[in-house]
């Protein structure tokens, strides 16, 4: 028989889940739904051991580094596959740093938060450290500016490509003050990555145009009603207003935070052209011109370069014309300019100054031509503002990318000719590269101006804008001559 009671309808049991790892949110209504949304679901998930990787990665570092530095330099007759010091050589710099900068490019800073010894050493120093508030010295903008001016030309100085100790002294000096840094400020965060870090400021402007970012949904951030734990994010970034991913470093820590953030495509002129048109600033400006576009240019220019070699000369005869022998004087030590007699490779008081005179002649004229064809290109869109100027400086940001690349890159090909392999086809890859970085800064340049005028104003402002490709493409051409 029937009870004459009404039946409730049977409930349906749905399911705990435990929120991973992280601060995420990973409940069956707002799972990860694509493949870029699970990989980051997946490196938030697997912290430990992505910290694994970055000690592995630290111990090599330390290895490559250290070892070298205490041996002897090598002969001539030494080649990458029988001598530890030129294997060094050509990982640090034929390799390693070409392709990290490469790898900001095509996947945004993931290097900076999963493989980066500096970055590991720093923020675990930072968990055992003292906790201090950042200064308000630290946070000046000019950082990045300056320490990637000042350590280009010091690595200058020294030889920091050619010789281990000299590597060991920039590259270690790095690590030192990076892990200082962590010790002193903050707690368990990356403050030497956010402000201090010589590379920061480049690895920044790259990621700009990586077509991988973490998408922030701020309406959906606003509906998410959950006590999450705050996400660990080691960059300090403010992860609900964030647009771009000039400074997350892709760790994936954030990942799925309330429903709200996860790893996604985009185009690769969104930051450029969207997000920058009200974060661009005069510093970036002047990172991009007189840094990437014009001390980097300097740096790689002026061993081959006529110009360098008639100054030196000048001044040498000025100076002998008048008994004024000091900077002839070739006893500087090490680590302050190139001294290895052994190997016929001693700078004089003399080749310092001019290396630095070459370097920042080189950068305030190319820099000032640029920065000069760029504002005419503003004022021929109609209406001069500084910002605006900014906001067009970003479109040179492949341009520069590309630039360096190809100087650091130079010395992989070198390496690789002297162990026999054949180069030939190289300035034919360098020129394509090159063509290729000019009709992105275009595409970019054409979508800006695209926000500010119509098609008239902003065919006029192309021009001018063609003439700071024209200046970079001119100086690079001397390099490809003399190489």
């Amino acid at each position: 028989m029937k009870s004459g009671r009404a039946q409730r309808p049977p409930q349906r049991v749905i399911p705990i889940v435990a929120a991973p790892s992280g601060g995420g949110s990973c409940s069956p209504e707002r799972r990860p739904r694509s493949l870029l949304a699970l990989a980051g679901a997946w490196l938030r998930d697997h912290a430990s051991l992505l910290r694994k990787l970055q000690w592995a990665v630290v111990l090599v570092y330390a290895f490559l580094l250290i070892v070298p530095a205490c041996l002897s330099l090598p002969e001539d007759t030494a080649r990458m596959w029988d001598n530890l010091t030129i294997f060094a050589q050509f990982v640090f710099w034929g390799i390693w740093w070409p392709f990290v900068l490469l790898s900001m490019v095509l996947f945004g800073r993931l290097w900076c938060g999963v493989l980066c010894p500096e970055g590991a050493l720093s923020e675990w120093a930072a968990r055992k450290g003292m906790g201090r508030p950042i200064p308000r010295w630290m946070r000046w903008g000019g950082w990045p500016f300056l320490a990637f001016v000042l350590t280009t030309v010091y690595g200058q100085l020294v030889s920091v490509y050619q010789y281990p100790k000299a590597a060991l002294l920039v590259l270690g000096g790095s690590t030192v003050a990076a892990i200082a840094v962590g010790f002193v400020y903050t707690r368990g965060k990356r403050a030497w990555c956010r402000h201090l870090c010589p590379v920061n400021g480049v690895f920044g402007l790259l990621s700009k145009l990586a077509p991988l970012y973490y998408r922030v949904d701020e309406a959906a951030w606003k509906a998410s009603h959950e006590r999450t734990p705050a996400v660990d994010c080691a960059p300090l970034q403010p992860l609900r207003h964030m647009q771009g991913g000039s400074g997350c470093h892709m760790c994936g820590r954030c990942s799925d935070h309330r429903g709200a953030i996860e790893l996604s495509l985009r185009s690769s002129s969104d930051e450029v052209v969207r997000v920058a048109e009200k974060e661009a600033d005069g510093w970036q400006t002047a990172l991009i011109v007189y840094g990437l576009l014009g001390v980097a240019m300097g740096a790689f220019h002026w061993t081959m370069s006529p110009w360098f070699v008639a100054l030196k000369q000048a001044a040498a005869e000025w100076l002998v014309d008048r008994d004024i022998m000091w900077p002839l004087d070739t006893e500087a030590p090490w680590w302050l300019l190139t001294h290895y007699p052994q190997h016929n490779d001693v700078f004089s008081w003399l080749d310092g100054a001019s290396l630095i005179a070459y370097v920042a002649a080189t950068a305030l004229v190319l820099g000032t031509g640029i920065l000069i064809s760029l504002a005419l290109a503003v004022i021929a869109s109609g209406r001069w503002r500084t910002q605006r100027l900014h906001h067009l400086a970003q479109a040179l940001i492949p341009l520069a990318g590309c630039g360096v690349f190809l100087g650091l890159s130079a010395l992989t090909v070198t390496l690789l000719k002297a162990e026999g392999f054949g180069m030939h086809w190289v300035n034919d890859a360098r020129l394509a590269l090159l063509a290729g970085a000019n009709l992105w800064a275009l595409r970019l340049a054409f979508g800006i101006l695209s926000r500010w005028n119509g098609d008239l104003r902003r065919g006029a402002a192309l021009l001018p804008f063609c003439g700071a490709l024209a200046l970079v493409d001119c100086a690079w051409g001397f390099m490809f001559w003399w190489w």
